[in-house]
């Protein structure tokens, strides 16, 4: 079993990954779901593994950061943000 400590470890290790995605590809996580659920294509195949691995992790959300799996609104959170 876990300990408080260590689930609170973990949470925050999952933030920093999604702010470290954030930084690396400038987009939010939430616009970048958006778009990665309505199926835009990386303008680099090299980014793949990195936004299935973003994708996964936002898709479950984190106490810090809300679930915003089912939260893409269609065309309108693309934001051109694989893109940019």
């Amino acid at each position: 079993m876990m300990t408080l400590r260590e689930i609170l470890s973990d949470i925050h290790a999952l933030e920093e990954d999604l702010l470290d995605f954030e930084r690396k590809y400038g987009v939010r996580s939430e616009t970048f779901y958006a778009a990665y659920v309505i199926g835009e294509e990386p303008e680099d195949d090299t980014w793949m593994l990195d936004f299935g691995e973003w994708a996964s992790i936002t898709a479950h959300g984190s106490p810090g950061r809300p679930n915003t799996g089912m939260k893409s609104s269609g065309s309108k959170g693309k934001d051109r943000a694989l893109q940019d």
